[in-house]
């Protein structure tokens, strides 16, 4: 008996995996990222080929925020505005997974 109380304390039911602080977490850049401490050097380098879905919220947070301008980024990561427009859109609405491109299709098949 005395375990099951224990237990009820540490974790009475399974915890959902969306919540209201998890959703803002998720539109922005990463865990510890905000626009307001937003740098020149939170963007990927300019030479960057991966675009996993932290690189591509850190600039599209970057061209919101003002830090880079959107010819800028465009220019520095070779984007093209469309491009660009789609990680803000993907960010957006289904948050960072949104930006992973194993899922893109799975998002535009819903529209």
């Amino acid at each position: 008996m005395e375990n099951h109380a224990e237990n009820q304390g540490k974790n009475p039911e399974k915890p959902s995996k969306t919540n209201d602080s998890s959703l803002d977490q998720e539109a922005q850049p990463g865990p510890q990222m905000s626009h307001a401490s937003l740098t020149l050097d939170d963007l990927p380098p300019a030479n960057t080929k991966r675009w996993v879905s932290g690189r591509k919220a850190a600039v599209v947070a970057g061209v919101r925020s003002g830090l880079i301008s959107l010819e800028d980024a465009c220019q520095r990561y070779g984007l093209t505005e469309d491009e660009f427009n789609s990680w803000a859109i993907n960010l957006k609405n289904y948050g960072m997974a949104g930006l992973k491109t194993t899922r893109i299709q799975h998002f535009r098949s819903r529209l």
